[in-house]
């Protein structure tokens, strides 16, 4: 795992993929942090993090574009599935490695809420505790943006595919709130989500028998709630996204609120997508 982290980080530090995602990265953060703090001189560094929130969904897709796509499209990816590193050290030290460079973003702008000491006293609590939850958010998004690169060979697909995900996932809580509530749309909706989990499932696994088993499972299983209480399915959508939600657990970071259950969700999306992406890399050794 070290070799493969070495070698990654090495690859963003000698192309100009890493300096380019810092650079932007802390432009539009120090320009944000002018106007929300040095201009007006408000010593709570928590409003720039919550307004830069969005720079995931820009910059993520070009870190981790090429990190798997690039090796499934030149056939590296060979080297690394006949050599005796596992699947989840491949990945584990690929996802490090971009974790790397935006670790040394998030401490170049910890010391910020320390250049706001000469306006009067600085919310230390509140500003430190949305450092660490946008840390915990990036995290997520670099894990996503890994997954889905691993599913092509293509980077400008791979960008394009990531984007798509992480703009959806910055407006869930306004999809949710305009799709109706009622029983019968909530079937619809999770029975077309349990389809699109079996279309991914037979993507990564090429299993029509595992894939289609696990449909006829899932769409009997909500059927059968379904007409036992229906009642059940009642706002169920907006339960679901608002739980699911990314941005939404980041609110509470932002007020200064240290939730271990937010601190847990956020590492159990790093831990799914990661689980996913090796998955991915083990069905290829398999075939």
């Amino acid at each position: 795992m070290l070799a493969i982290y070495k070698k990654e980080l090495r690859t963003y530090f000698t192309s100009m993929v890493g300096y380019v995602f810092i650079a932007l990265f802390l432009f539009i953060i120090g320009l944000f942090f002018r106007m929300n703090n040095l201009v007006t001189r408000a010593a709570n560094f928590e409003y720039t993090i919550a307004n830069v929130s969005f720079i995931f969904v820009l910059l993520v897709p070009l870190l981790t574009m090429r990190i798997m796509a690039e090796e499934n499209r030149q056939k590296t990816d060979q080297l690394l599935l006949t050599s005796p590193v596992t699947a989840a050290n491949i990945v584990m030290g690929k996802f490090f490695a971009v974790f790397t460079i935006l670790l040394v973003v998030n401490a170049i702008i910890c010391t910020y809420p320390l250049i706001m000491l000469r306006y009067g006293k600085v919310p230390f609590a509140s500003s430190y505790a949305s450092l660490m939850g946008f840390l915990l958010l990036g995290g997520a998004y670099l894990a996503m943006g890994i997954f889905l690169s691993s599913l092509t060979e293509s980077q400008v697909v791979a960008a394009v595919i990531t984007f798509i995900v992480f703009f959806f996932t910055l407006f869930m809580d306004g999809i949710a709130a305009s799709i109706s509530t009622n029983h019968k749309t909530a079937l619809i909706f999770f029975g077309i989500l349990m389809l699109i989990i079996c279309f991914i499932l037979w993507i990564m696994m090429r299993n029509i028998t595992v894939s289609i088993g696990l449909g006829i499972i899932g769409i009997g299983s909500l059927t059968g709630l379904y007409m036992y209480k229906p009642t059940l399915f009642d706002g169920a959508i907006v339960k679901l996204f608002s739980w699911l939600s990314a941005t939404a657990r980041f609110n509470n970071f932002y007020m200064g609120i240290l939730d271990l259950a937010d601190i847990i969700f956020y590492i159990s999306i790093i831990f799914v997508f990661l689980f996913l992406s090796t998955q991915v890399i083990k069905k290829k050794r398999w075939s």
